[in-house]
């Protein structure tokens, strides 16, 4: 990385600088003559007198020629404005560029950080220097060269200008900048390092916010959020104080800019006006000069302008070059290099020296250096207590941690040189917690598969030209061109052929790891889009009418309160019943309801306004009362509350000064209050006997009108037909068609017991588990339990059929029967290949081929368990 901000603008932009100092050298005979016209206006055209005059063979009497200068005027005032606006553009488009540059080298390079600097760096604090810090760099990139070449030119030109009309005025005009030029850059240093101070203040404030998002369960469970406020004031008033005094002293270089400034036209009118009363001066050249004045300020406050974000965006630079150039940086080639070797990691492996320790570790803290031989393929457990090495020794041997000394080899392979294309496609790695992306499970399985494009994606012509121009734009920006929308996963690793024998693979990984009871329930609260799979949707219909024959059983069927468009449905809310569907708009949503035309005109149709008021009044008038003296923050008001704790007061207030009123002269705001609760009332769950049995055939009429609509038609719902797939439901709830009725012990056991019988007589389990692939994970699988993640994890290991699979007790939060299974199979599976497993339990060791013992970052023993029982501790 270069060492400063100018030599790397010059090493990827030094032809685009050259081009914007070309069109900014031709733009001064423009501005020049722009300058000098004027007073030609002022002295021939207005005040001469020798008329007609000859232009260009062509004699022109006072006020044409006055027309003709004005026109000429105007046109260099275009011309000045388009190179302006060329030049102000091609800066803006070479500033995101290299901004553009910059931010992915800073990604490279992180990318080749050794795991020791990634516990010294927080995440917080690389994402802060990444985009936020990088942002001013880009738009000072574009003018570093540029601009104060266009400023100091037109300032030049000026100066110029107004010596060759009195060379007295024109020193009158530089005469103080000497001054400014000496203040400045003394202020400006005082300013640099208070900026520094602040951005290094703003990462550790990055770094401190990321520990407290990832540690919000820490928070609550131990009331410290007063203590991290506290924490939080404290570090945002030390940025506060260095802020201030960088204000003050920026703010005091302004005021001396612009004090100075103001001095210098007290010697314009005082000299210059002696001059032209002595007539040693023209009124049009005094004009003139005036005139090229007022331009001069601007060019040289761009200029103090662009000295004090030079030195701004010069500290950033330099703290952000620092930041990224830690010890023990990867090379480059160890990332980028294609070369795959052919020899399998199935041979011997021969530790030899090797220093597991830290450069900023504690002396001691191991014994020595490391040194085995280890035959392979076989399965191997490392036992060890905390602190022992093993832990790091594994991550040697899958090439993620680079020892200090020493080297690994397998089968005459050093994995400790070796590029990451063969480390990252013949070895994996499972720790205690796994990293996942924000995506789908499909997208986190197959990320083990993605090395490089290998199928590019067809285009049509339009489509072609634009991925071809993004190409181009990004080997401009020194980006990778590779699209990302090719198919990255390579087949050929795994020994599949293509898309379906991925999933094919995919669906057995997923039984090894124990996953696939998991995908397939996510695949049964997916929904399906009936139009792109038409089939699907007709297989789940039919599932759908299979268990509405089981359902004919009273003794099941007692169970599910089925949907009939033409009965009321008590475990369904209200406006279920009314809509009789799922809303596509959001208007529709049950929160938003009382305020949607469509539904008041239905309810006023129905003749329901009235009794949903008094409906509404009398839920209000019972939650007041239940939760009165029920804490806020009580889960209760989450459970059966029609009203959350902070709209509590305002209902009752609403009560208390409407006891006495007729409801239908309420006030339109309290009215929508009242006519929100009733559609979120499930007459089955509360029970509080609202919907009578003589209130539910005027529901079901609005149910008609609803579905029926008025003029424009009936609104954007999905309705339930027993006939057709409903897409906004999931597939469970399409076969089910229904809701489970409450308060039946076991319903929920039941029924999905005899919907798994439906789905598996139907053959529907493996396109249900396929659809299961596409469920969100969230950010860093946070909709997973620990569970599941760590599942997924080794699944997306044992999909990439690495030689050598390393486990560090990747099973320990599994419960015991699926430890039991999950060894078993991964035993099955890695036949003839290298498992090596960091075991929880050191009893664990005995179902291994080898045991290998080691204390302080040493191999101290390694033979089977039953020879190293006595040895091993615990």
């Amino acid at each position: 990385m270069q060492s400063t901000i100018f030599r790397f603008i010059l090493k990827f932009s030094r032809r685009e600088q050259i081009l914007l100092l070309i069109f900014t050298a031709l733009s001064f005979p423009f501005l020049y003559m722009s300058l000098d016209l004027p007073k030609t206006i002022i002295n021939q055209a207005i005040g001469g007198q020798d008329f007609p005059r000859t232009v260009l063979g062509y004699e022109f009497e006072q006020i044409p020629f006055l027309l003709l200068l004005c026109s000429l005027f105007l046109s260099l005032v275009l011309v000045n404005g388009g190179f302006k606006y060329f030049i102000n553009v091609y800066r803006g488009v070479v500033g995101e560029r290299m901004l553009r540059r910059l931010r992915y080298q800073l990604f490279a390079r992180m990318l080749r950080f050794p795991q020791p600097q990634f516990r010294k760096t927080s995440q917080g604090e690389m994402v802060s220097m990444i985009t936020a810090e990088t942002e001013l760099l880009g738009g000072f990139i574009g003018d570093s060269i540029a601009l104060p070449a266009f400023q100091g030119g037109t300032l030049l030109t000026i100066i110029t200008f107004m010596m060759i009309q009195d060379w007295v005025l024109g020193l009158a005009a530089i005469f103080l900048y000497p001054v400014q030029a000496y203040l400045i850059p003394k202020l400006q240093r005082r300013v640099n390092q208070l900026r520094k101070q602040r951005t290094l203040k703003v990462r550790k404030l990055s770094e401190r916010i990321g520990e407290v998002v990832v540690g919000i369960r820490e928070v609550h469970a131990n009331d410290t959020s007063q203590y991290e406020l506290a924490d939080f004031s404290e570090r945002a008033g030390e940025i506060y104080q260095l802020r201030y005094k960088a204000y003050v002293m920026k703010f005091l270089i302004k005021f001396i800019n612009n004090f100075l400034a103001q001095i210098t036209p007290f010697f314009f009118y005082s000299i210059g006006g002696y001059l032209v009363i002595k007539g040693e001066l023209s009124f049009g050249a005094l004009v003139a000069v005036l005139a090229a004045y007022k331009d001069m300020s601007d060019p040289w406050k761009e200029l103090l302008n662009y000295y004090q974000n030079m030195e701004d965006c010069r500290v950033k630079y330099e703290l952000l070059a620092e930041t990224f150039q830690p010890p023990g940086m990867l090379p480059e080639n160890m990332l980028s290099a294609d070369v795959v070797d052919d020899r399998p990691l199935l041979g011997e492996l021969v530790a030899a020296n090797v220093d597991l320790s830290e450069e900023d570790e504690v002396e001691g803290l191991f014994a020595g250096n490391l040194s085995m031989r280890l035959p392979l393929p076989q399965s191997v457990a490392l036992v060890g207590e905390h602190g022992s090495g093993r832990e790091r020794f594994a991550s040697v041997i899958t090439g993620i941690f680079r020892p200090r000394a020493g080297s690994v080899s397998i089968n005459d392979v050093d994995v400790t040189q070796a590029p990451e294309a063969v480390t990252g496609r013949r070895t994996s790695y499972v720790g205690q917690q796994p990293s996942l992306r924000s995506g789908s499970l499909k997208d986190n399985l197959y990320y083990c598969l993605m090395h490089r494009p290998v199928t590019p994606k067809e285009y049509d012509e339009e489509e072609g030209k634009e991925i071809e121009r993004k190409r181009h734009e990004a080997q401009l920006s020194g980006n990778s061109d590779a699209d990302l929308a090719a198919d990255w996963i390579d087949y050929q690793a795994i020994g599949v052929g293509d898309p379906d024998g991925l999933v094919e693979r995919t669906l057995q990984v997923l039984n090894i790891s124990g996953m696939s009871d998991d995908v397939y329930q996510f695949g049964l609260q997916a929904t399906l889009d009936p139009q792109a799979n038409p089939e699907l949707a007709a297989r789940v219909l039919e599932a759908r009418h299979a268990l509405k024959q089981r359902l004919e059983d009273p003794e099941i069927g007692s169970l599910v309160d089925q949907f009939d468009r033409d009965s009321y449905n008590d475990n369904l809310t209200v406006a279920e019943n009314l809509m009789f569907g799922t809303p596509r708009d959001d208007s529709l949503q049950i929160d938003q309801l009382a305020d949607n035309e469509y539904m008041r005109r239905v309810l006023e149709e129905a003749r329901l306004t009235k009794p949903f008021l008094q409906i509404g009044r009398q839920i209000a008038e019972v939650m007041v009362d239940l939760f009165a003296d029920v804490e806020a923050d009580s889960h209760l008001f989450e459970q059966f509350s029609f009203i959350s704790a902070d709209d509590l007061p305002e209902f009752k207030s609403l009560l208390a000064r409407t006891a006495d009123s007729d409801l239908e002269q309420l006030e339109e705001s309290d009215r929508r209050l009242l006519l929100s609760l009733p559609f979120k009332l499930i007459p089955a769950r509360h029970r509080l006997g609202l919907v009578t049995e003589e209130l539910k055939p005027r529901l079901l009429e609005a149910r008609r009108i609803f579905c029926k609509g008025f003029e424009d038609g009936p609104p954007a719902v999905d309705f339930f037909d027993p006939e057709n797939y409903s897409r906004s439901i999931s597939i469970q709830d399409n076969i089910l068609f229904g809701r489970l009725v409450y308060g039946m012990p076991r319903a929920q056991a039941t029924i999905g017991a005899l919907i798994e019988e439906v789905v598996a007589k139907l053959d529907l389990r493996r396109p249900i588990t396929e659809l299961g692939l596409d469920y969100p994970v969230g950010i860093g699988g946070t909709r997973l339990s620990p569970a599941q993640r760590q599942k997924l994890a080794i699944a997306r290991s044992v999909l990439k059929k690495p030689d050598v699979l390393v486990l560090d007790e990747a099973t320990a939060i599994l419960d015991e029967s699926a430890q039991k299974s999950l060894m078993g199979s991964l035993f099955e599976e890695f036949k003839g290949r290298a498992l090596i497993w960091l075991v929880h339990r050191a009893s664990l060791a005995e179902q291994f081929d080898s045991t290998v013992l080691m204390e302080r970052g040493k191999c101290v023993a390694q033979g089977s368990y039953a020879e190293l029982k006595e040895a091993i501790p615990g």
